[in-house]
């Protein structure tokens, strides 16, 4: 499918889109009777969708701007609460613009440096919320390089080149993804890989419902949806951090098999029971 001249969005459809990405890990109670959940959705949905994150991406920042909260960091300097902010954001841009890929692209995975660049900016947030000077040295002079002109300009080609994929093969790859958050589910421990492997499904399911609902205004449905995953995807990451912290700390190791919190797991077994299948 061609996708030379991806569509445009008003500004108060990215703005929509923008308050749903803020708020896609907040810990709510807004969805008191969880609607069925259809895996599906249109071909004509698969490009708009990844259209939209793809604007969101490229007009919410400049790589320069990217460049010099980096480089603050490396100085040995810390954030602003503005700083810290707009670094958020950023990183919030490249995740949701890596779930897209993940969801809608033949191929179902991302570019490498764009994957790459969005797993460092998580790690050195890690780094700088815990005060960990070797891990903001070392991310942030990758990121330097990830983020230099070539790099750059090389992932944006790839970007704005990415063949989405058709209506089957959309099916087939979220109906894959549900199978594999209901196997681990059935782990009594999980690992922090199988975890954060957990947690990945549930925010790229948030990305696809929150995209939705900013571009047709939302749905009470899928508003309903959206606002139930984003409170599994808080309460995963609270629980992430903590294991991170653990781990830079010392306190304990990432991989340690652990139970999963009742609380998330009841919430997840809620969703993975609302989910109609894909024949």
């Amino acid at each position: 499918m061609s996708n030379i001249g991806w569509k445009r969005y008003p500004q108060d459809v990215v703005g929509q889109l923008f308050l749903a990405v803020e708020n896609n890990d907040v810990i709510n109670s807004e969805t008191a009777e969880l609607p069925l959940i259809q895996l599906g959705t249109s071909q004509q949905n698969i490009q708009n969708f990844y259209a939209l994150c793809l604007q969101f991406w490229s007009d919410g920042f400049t790589r320069e701007e990217l460049l010099s909260l980096i480089n603050i960091l490396l100085a040995g300097k810390e954030l602003t609460t503005e700083q810290h902010k707009r670094y958020k954001y950023i990183r919030a841009r490249y995740k949701h613009l890596r779930f897209a890929q993940r969801l809608y692209s033949q191929k179902h995975d991302t570019d490498k440096i764009f994957k790459a660049t969005t797993v460092y900016l998580g790690h050195l947030q890690d780094g700088f919320k815990n005060a960990d000077k070797k891990s903001i040295n070392y991310y942030g002079r990758v990121l330097r390089l990830l983020l230099s002109r070539p790099a750059w300009n090389w992932v944006k080609r790839s970007l704005e080149n990415l063949q989405v994929d058709n209506q089957v093969g959309f099916e087939y790859y979220v109906s894959h993804q549900i199978k594999q958050l209901t196997l681990l589910l059935d782990k009594p421990n999980l690992t922090g890989t199988q975890f954060h492997d957990m947690r990945k499904i549930v925010s790229q399911q948030v990305s696809f419902f929150d995209t939705w609902r900013s571009i047709e205004n939302n749905p009470p449905e899928v508003y309903a949806i959206s606002r139930f995953l984003a409170n599994i995807n808080g309460l995963m990451g609270q629980k992430h951090d903590e294991m991170v912290a653990d781990k830079l700390s010392g306190t304990r190791e990432y991989e340690t098999p652990t139970p999963l919190d009742s609380h998330i797991r009841e919430c997840l077994e809620q969703l993975v029971g609302k989910i109609v299948r894909v024949s």
